[in-house]
């Protein structure tokens, strides 16, 4: 890992990366829209060879408690074996936690979703969102891949039609009615090894960073979330450039948003 790690900063010293790559450079993307027929929205996003599907369902239900006029959001992700041989079947693992959360915060602080559009019948029944994230191929970099994925999947996502006399989802015949949206967010990230920061990293300068740090835009230059990982410091200096580069590389990325 050491051999690893000093020729990766050696080359990002100079600019570059293994693969020819810039520091502000991007793996090739490629997205598929409702890849899965029987979901209510789906997307399948490729980032070199990352690959990760996402799949949106809706169910209607009572809203909580403390927020008795909005629709329910849940973000989920499981992270198979088949996609990275350090994933375990079982209960949800850290990885798979954190990858949800911070989708979910994208999606959540952005208010990406008009959660106050899915109410039924305010403070007895709501539209619950479902969003599912299914990691195919982890060649590092999930975060990106999976919230680009669940943004394209809702966008794309149309409700079932709700039978409210019998107060059940009639899941085989789709209505018309798409998720009422706002401003499309964009999730970010970026990587610190020895001191050099750069978007989105492969495996190898995963397994060898320092620090990452996730930062989710909005069109208009906000920023709605944010989520620092590992054990490695960012400076105040580098947290202001980095956003600042996030918001580059968010209109990029929102092009991609079929």
């Amino acid at each position: 890992m050491e051999q690893y790690k000093t020729l990766i900063s050696s080359l990002l010293e100079k600019g570059g990366r293994r693969d020819g790559r810039s520091v502000t450079e991007y793996r090739p993307i490629q997205v598929d829209v409702n890849p899965i027929p029987r979901a209510n929205g789906s997307a399948r996003v490729r980032i070199g060879k990352t690959e990760v599907v996402v799949g949106v369902k809706f169910d209607v239900d009572e809203p909580f408690p403390d927020t008795p006029e909005e629709g329910i959001l849940i973000v989920n992700a499981e992270l198979n074996p088949m996609a990275n041989p350090d994933f375990e079947p079982g209960p949800p693992r850290p990885h798979a936690i954190e990858l949800a959360r911070v989708v979910d915060r994208t999606i959540r602080e952005s208010h990406f979703i008009a959660v106050d559009k899915l109410v039924i019948k305010a403070k007895e029944k709501v539209w619950v969102v479902f969003v599912d994230i299914y990691p195919f191929n982890d060649d590092g970099n999930l975060l990106d891949a999976a919230a680009l994925a669940a943004v394209i999947a809702l966008k794309n996502a149309v409700l079932p039609k709700y039978d409210e006399k019998e107060d059940k989802v009639l899941y085989k015949e789709m209505s018309k009615k798409k998720l009422e949206l706002n401003e499309i967010p964009i999730l970010t990230t970026f990587g610190k090894i020895s001191g050099h920061t750069f978007v989105d990293f492969d495996k190898k300068e995963e397994n060898a960073l320092d620090a990452r740090l996730s930062i989710a835009t909005l069109p208009n230059g906000s920023m709605c979330a944010m989520q620092k990982g590992g054990v490695g410091p960012m400076t105040k200096e580098e947290l202001f450039m980095l956003f600042e580069k996030a918001v580059e590389e968010g209109k990029e990325l929102r092009k991609l948003v079929k």
